[in-house]
């Protein structure tokens, strides 16, 4: 009975006990460690705080990083409390009931930076299991910024109830970026090592580079250790014997300020090292009377080319590693150089998707010029200000229609008959007078141009105007960590690809096109068989026109909607098609893809200046056209005899 007793009376105390435990009286516990943090002795506060399991720790955990926690001085008890209007509003850690107070009655306790980092240390633990999916998000983007070997326990825990599949990846990804850092064994870490060869991502590799960072050394001696390379120091002397003379192993260079001042400090009855002051003007002399001083032991001797060779062959120039196992940096190695052959093929196909996004553009702003001058030979200096116009019509629908998506749809076909009936409308009242008269074409409709210009100006004012693109054209299509497109682009591709097929299939497949193909091979010959060469030549300029109008609205879904961006595809336009070969809807799009990837090319090789790109690739196409003046599609029969 006795011994029941006991135990009745030992299990009530334990309740009694566990009752007992809240968070301030964990913190009456360390109450100097909470008041005045150190980095050397708060895991033990923080390892009292994480084994509590209480639901309020990780809140009082965010509130101490935040410098929210203040401590009253009379009864030495601590609140989360926020400062407002001369007041402090405190709430009880454990309960959480809100009380206010003037704050000369409390301290504020500031944890320094060290201290602030050990806590979130401390807060990812709890972080990692939170019911929020942002707050679990937060702690692994605060685990990728500032990994850390205490990190990798909880994290690895929290894989098993994990029910975000995105996050459990995440999860999983970074748990192989810490285990191939701070991993127990040696072994761990190279499996580790050898899981990144399957990731392209900058952490991956950034993970692999921490791991493969050296430190410079010279020495005598070629050191023990895992060397990373030795240096030849020919490659640079001077950096290398400077090396020297920081680790005292060489004497330093006397520069000829040095010399200069030794002189003025060893004047004796006006000379200098035994020559006269007076002819000191000249190096020759002032390194001889230098000389003389260094002979003499009054100053330190001068270091000569043939010294410095003799040091730096004298003496072995490494880069060691920082981690000390070599089985460790030869995985890391080996998995980086895997991952940059991978990153290099994808940076290529990313620049080809850069490429043939580009010649998509040209290839949409040169079709409509395509016909109007690879078909009739018309200069038309405005074909520029019909993508223009095309551009503004896309933006006037989507103020009438706010619907992005339903007014681009109304867009395309609208630009196209506005861009269709000025493109008429040009063609009568200009065109048709000067046909078979280029010089007088092209100064007229370069006059026409700066007139549409100056319209659009007085319309539309000068700031660029949003071409919004709908929401499903939003963001990019992300193939891999390099690799990525965005949907405009992809629209634009489309759109160009679906233009390739129409005009193809005008030409080719209808009576319009088939009267447009005998006008321009044979005008006279089309005339004596019932066509109206001057009704077609009206309909074909002014189905460039519309095209090109069409052409405007997606480029303005790209680019700034203003009233000079015709101007910016104007050259690139003649060059496509004169490049591609007059008269070739085939040659506009060969020409398109070379002008588009030749360009994207020169700026990665010029990334830092656009416009050096553009005058290199002018250059080129010029040099191409004295080798192939007919372009890359050549026309055939009788338009190639024209």
């Amino acid at each position: 009975m006795r011994s029941v007793l006991i135990g009745l009376i030992w299990l009530l105390v334990s309740i009694g006990a566990v009752q007992a435990q809240t968070l301030q009286s964990i913190l009456q516990t360390h109450a100097e460690e909470v008041a005045k943090p150190s980095r050397t002795s708060v895991d033990v506060l923080l390892d009292s705080l994480t084994q509590s399991d209480l639901p309020q720790v990780p809140k009082f955990l965010e509130s101490w990083a935040e410098r929210n926690v203040w401590r009253e001085k009379s009864s030495g008890g601590f609140f989360i409390a926020t400062a407002a209007d001369d007041m402090l509003t405190l709430q009880d850690v454990d309960t959480g009931v809100e009380t206010t107070a003037l704050p000369n009655d409390y301290i504020q306790i500031r944890p320094n930076g060290g201290v602030r980092r050990m806590i979130g240390l401390a807060l990812v633990q709890f972080q990692l299991s939170e019911p929020d999916p942002v707050r679990r998000r937060a702690a692994l983007d605060s685990i990728a910024r500032r990994g850390d070997a205490e990190q990798l326990a909880p994290l690895i825990t929290s894989l098993e109830g994990e029910d975000d599949p995105a996050l459990l990846k995440r999860k999983q990804e970074l748990v192989i970026f810490l285990t191939a850092r701070f991993g127990d064994t040696a072994q761990a870490r190279i499996s580790a090592l050898k899981a990144l060869s399957g990731y392209t991502s900058v952490e991956a590799r950034a993970v692999l580079n921490q791991t493969l960072a050296t430190t410079s050394g010279v020495a005598p001696q070629a050191p023990a250790g895992n060397i990373a390379r030795i240096i030849d120091p020919t490659d640079d002397p001077q950096s290398r014997y400077a090396q020297l003379v920081a680790a005292d192993l060489a004497p330093a260079i006397v520069t000829p300020a040095e010399i200069r001042a030794a002189l003025e400090a060893n004047v004796v009855e006006g000379r200098a090292g035994g020559i006269p002051i007076a002819q000191l003007g000249r190096d020759s002399l002032r390194i001889q009377a230098y000389t003389a001083l260094s002979d003499a032991g009054l100053v330190p001797p001068l270091v000569t080319p043939q010294a410095i060779d003799a040091a730096l062959a004298k003496h072995v120039f490494y880069e060691v590693y920082n981690e000390t196992d070599s089985s460790i940096t030869g995985a890391a190695r080996a998995t980086l150089d895997s991952i940059e052959t991978r990153v290099g093929w994808a940076q290529t196909l990313d620049l080809g998707l850069d490429g043939l996004s580009l010649a998509s553009i040209y290839f949409l702003a040169a079709i409509g010029l395509a016909i109007t001058f690879g078909q009739m030979g018309v200069i038309n200096m405005a074909h520029g200000e019909f993508i223009m116009m095309g551009a503004y019509t896309g933006y006037v629908v989507q103020l009438v229609i706010p619907d992005y998506t339903v007014s681009l749809i109304v867009a395309l076909p609208l630009a196209f008959i506005v861009t269709f009936g000025a493109g008429v409308a040009l063609e009568r009242l200009v065109i048709r007078y000067l046909y078979h008269r280029p010089l007088e074409t092209l100064l007229a409709t370069f006059g026409i141009s700066i007139a549409l210009q100056q319209l659009a100006k007085n319309i539309f004012g000068t700031q660029a105007r949003p071409l919004t693109s709908p929401d499903w054209l939003g963001g990019a299509l992300v193939i891999s960590d390099v690799i990525q497109i965005s949907y405009i682009r992809i629209a634009i591709f489309v759109l160009a690809l679906i233009f390739l097929l129409l005009l193809l299939y005008i030409l080719n497949r209808t009576r319009l096109g088939l009267e447009v193909r005998a006008v321009t091979q044979n005008r006279g010959m089309a005339a004596s068989m019932g066509i109206n060469p001057d009704r077609i030549n009206m309909l074909t300029f002014g189905l460039g026109s519309g095209i090109a109008g069409v052409a405007g609205v997606g480029i303005g879904l790209y680019a700034q909607v203003t009233s000079e961006m015709g101007a910016g595809y104007i050259v690139q336009s003649f060059m496509t098609v004169v490049v591609g070969g007059v008269g070739s809807v085939f040659g506009t799009l060969a020409g398109a893809g070379l002008i588009g990837f030749l360009q994207k090319g020169i700026e990665w090789l010029n990334p830092s200046n656009t416009l050096a790109a553009q005058t290199y690739m002018i250059l080129f196409i010029i040099l191409f056209i004295q080798f192939r003046p007919k372009g890359i599609v050549a026309p055939k029969g009788r338009a190639a005899a024209d």
